[in-house]
């Protein structure tokens, strides 16, 4: 009773579970990345705000064309959260008044659609330089809209509503004139990201209930005890959801991968405790005392099996990451906690039924499973040379792979190129050379340092001419475009005057750099609002807003280093401050800590699991022998991955942790299991083996297809990296479960040789109170 009702608090709990849409929380606090990207947020707001819209064709300043497009863009900026769309029909100009020579705004499309003048408005247009390669491409023939979000909306439950009607009316316009619509930005590209993360954790929980129950329908051929396993892996589920909410999480990327997790990793317990509850019935039909003898027997072994599988994971939380920490504190305790489910359920649960009959253990007798393992005995015991050579061969091509990885993740790393907003994240990087954002920060230290006298107005633009030669890098937008669209149209519109103009020419400049930053909100004051949304409320630093292409956590900093040495040469270090920051490199910051992070994580987990069967099996060769037994599943791994050229990057990094805590724990049952038949065959090492791989083989079997099968769900996500996930982990388990049934028991045959050798006796094991302890 008392542990459905902490069910029942947990499902309310989970029903509360909310998404994130954050992609810089890998990225530690105390980071000097993170801490530049704040403070930059706080100077001068959201930078990953903007979603994008683009189409390409021959026809856009047709009437029926540019007239519909207008309708749309007014559409979007109706949407709920929409701030303000930027697109042509809207574009403003600056008039110069003839009595004030103040400069004014106006609409290039003045009024509402649709516009006769057409002709003329692509005329003023296009004579406007400041627009070029933000909001059109002349050479590829390509337009784009920007749509600015409020940034209060962009994590709320509503995000995805906004983004889709946004979306909805780009689509209908693209149907309407057969041309196709192209969508992205940090909105749309976290927006959909947390959607797909979403619907996946509901078809990844599906799968593998599907699956495991399958499995366990052939294993064990009895509703009750499927029905046992899914139970207690529901539970297991639910409270999973629930600590999510209760430690104040939301669900990303890795935490959804948590629920199914609890399924895969909860239904072995399940298998092993049934499993042992029909071995002892067979050797005492006594319901009670079967199940009595099954909790004492493996109440510690799946105790110590689970403690491995959690560390795995749980070593996650000593990380800086705030992702990192989520993901493993969660999974940490809820492996533990399916744990304590397994163990009260299943024998309160089959306490009430009746006895199980012979064809509930039919299964173990399988003949094909016993032929296998009949085969994998006689491999064992006659060909064990064989068997160390084979190994010592692969591991060898293993280390030269291991040699040919290489380190390098993007922020939709984890997309198919096939995928939609790949696509469209390859247009604009195309014809707009990218949409993610990249600030640059120019702080003079001193007020007023941006807009006394133009020096640092005229670095900056020669600074936006270098950043334009890069072909990764989109056009720079800063107060220097500001100034140089004022010029223009101050000295009569012509295109030549479009330039940072002389300080004789200037002085028409001097009330708008004046102003105070409130007076930019009334009317008229377009000029004013553009300056101010790339200098500070002190006028000391300024920003340079760029478009980039997702060039990956390895060429990024190659970009940045060969941009610094020129900015330096602008701006002397002894009197600027020069900073890059935005949400690129922020992101890509984080892949590279998490990298890292799960390097040393598994060094951690190596040490704190190791540790765990020093304290449990006291013995160095038993030590020894588990290191190599779990190292070389890995290593094949981490070699196939340099072979065919996957990439080391956060999802196939966590591969490592994952799969040795799980697979430790085939070589703990098969030890353990090893240990206590041993006085029964008189400490004759061999007859031990022999009997233990045919006992404990059949459900290393099992629970190694289960595994397996659960993991193998991940490779139907449209993440590549959940994919990787999948079937790596799922090959390392396959490995995993070939070594423990070959090679673990032929080395265990060579420590008896060694022992025999060296007439000693059997010191490694535990003595007769430890083994009845356990």
């Amino acid at each position: 009773m008392g542990l459905l009702a902490a069910t029942g608090v947990m499902g309310y709990y989970a029903s509360q579970v909310k998404l994130s849409y954050e992609f810089t929380s890998a990225v530690p606090t105390d980071n000097p990345k993170y801490i530049e990207y704040q403070n930059f947020r706080k100077q001068f707001g959201e930078d990953g705000n903007l979603l994008v819209v683009g189409v390409q064709t021959d026809h856009f300043f047709e009437p029926s064309f540019f007239n519909d497009y207008a309708v749309m863009a007014r559409a979007m900026n109706e949407v709920q959260a929409v701030e303000n769309v930027l697109s042509i029909p809207d574009a403003i100009t600056l008039v110069k008044d003839t009595v004030t020579s103040k400069l004014k705004d106006m609409r290039i499309a003045a009024g509402e659609p649709p516009y006769s003048n057409v002709d003329s408005i692509k005329n003023a247009f296009l004579n406007l330089p400041v627009y070029k390669g933000f909001l059109y491409n002349p050479d590829t023939k390509a337009y784009m809209l920007a749509v600015r979000l409020n940034k209060d909306t962009l994590n709320s439950k509503y995000r995805e509503t906004i983004v889709n009607a946004i979306i909805a009316h780009g689509d209908a316009f693209g149907k309407k004139h057969n041309v196709e619509m192209h969508y992205s930005g940090l909105p749309l590209i976290r927006t959909q990201m947390a959607m797909k993360v979403q619907s996946e954790m509901r078809l990844f929980l599906i799968m593998s209930f599907v699956l495991t129950a399958v499995i366990l329908v052939i294993f064990f051929r009895a509703f009750v005890a499927v029905m046992a396993s899914m139970l207690v892996v529901a539970i297991g589920v639910v409270w999973s959801v629930g600590t999510i909410v209760l430690l104040g999480y939301k669900i990303t990327l890795l935490t959804a991968l948590i629920p199914p997790l609890v399924v895969v990793i909860g239904i072995p317990n399940c298998v092993y405790l049934l499993n042992r509850y029909h071995h002892e019935y067979n050797r005492n039909p006594n319901k009670m005392k079967s199940l009595l003898r099954t909790v004492d027997r493996m109440g510690i072994v799946t105790f110590f099996t689970n403690l491995t599988a959690a560390i795995g994971f749980g070593v996650f939380f000593f990380t800086k990451s705030v992702l990192l920490k989520e993901f493993g504190l969660v999974a940490g305790i809820n492996i533990m906690a399916v744990f304590l489910i397994s163990l009260i359920f299943i024998p309160a649960f089959f306490s009430f039924l009746p006895p199980p009959d012979v064809k509930h253990t039919k299964y173990l007798e399988s003949k094909i499973i016993n032929k296998v393992l009949t085969g994998l005995t006689n491999w064992v015991f006659g060909h064990r040379v064989w068997i160390y050579g084979f190994t010592a061969i692969v591991c060898g091509f293993s280390v030269w792979g291991l040699m040919r990885l290489k380190n390098d993740a993007h922020i939709v790393d984890d997309l198919p190129r096939s995928d939609k907003i790949s696509v469209d994240l390859k247009f604009f990087e195309k014809n707009f050379k990218g949409v993610m954002p990249l600030e640059i920060v120019i702080d003079t230290r001193k007020k007023r340092g941006v807009v006394n006298g133009l020096e640092v107005i005229r670095k900056m633009d020669a600074l936006c001419g270098v950043l334009e030669t890069y072909p990764e890098i989109g056009k720079p937008i800063s107060i220097t475009n500001g100034v140089k669209f004022a010029a223009q149209q101050y000295f009569g519109g012509d295109t030549s005057y479009f330039a940072v103009p002389g300080d004789f020419g200037a002085a028409f400049l001097q009330p708008y750099l004046s102003a105070k930053k409130e007076g930019a909100n009334g009317k008229d004051q377009t000029l004013s609002k553009l300056l101010f949304s790339f200098i500070d409320s002190n006028k000391q630093k300024a920003r340079i807003s760029v478009g980039m292409a997702d060039v990956g956590s390895r060429k990024l900093p190659i970009l940045l280093d060969s941009i610094r040495p020129k900015v330096y040469e602008l701006f002397d270090t002894t009197k600027y401050d020069v900073t890059f920051t935005g949400t690129s490199i922020t992101f890509l910051e984080g892949s590279k800590f998490i990298v890292a992070s799960l390097r040393d994580s598994l060094i951690f987990a190596f040490l704190i699991i190791f540790g765990c069967m020093v304290a449990l099996f006291r013995s160095w060769r038993i030590l020894l022998i588990s290191i190599i037994v779990n190292i070389v599943p890995l290593l094949i791994t981490a070699g196939l991955m340099g072979w065919v050229g996957i990439r080391i990057k956060p999802s196939t990094v966590l591969v490592f942790s994952v799969a040795l805590g799980i697979t430790i724990d085939v070589t703990i049952r098969f030890l353990i299991n090893f240990k206590q038949e041993l006085t029964r065959h008189d400490d004759s090492i061999a007859d031990t083996v022999h009997r233990t791989m045919h006992d404990t083989g059949l459900s290393i079997i099992y629970t190694s297809l289960i595994l397996i099968a659960g993991f193998g769900v991940f490779m139907l996500s449209q993440f590549d990296g959940t994919k990787s996930l999948g079937y790596l982990t799922s090959m390392t388990l396959f490995l995993a479960m070939v070594t423990n049934l070959t090679l673990l028991p032929a080395l265990l045959l060579w420590m008896d040789k060694v022992i025999e050798k060296k007439n000693n006796s059997v010191t490694f094991l535990m003595d007769d109170e430890e083994n009845d302890a356990i």
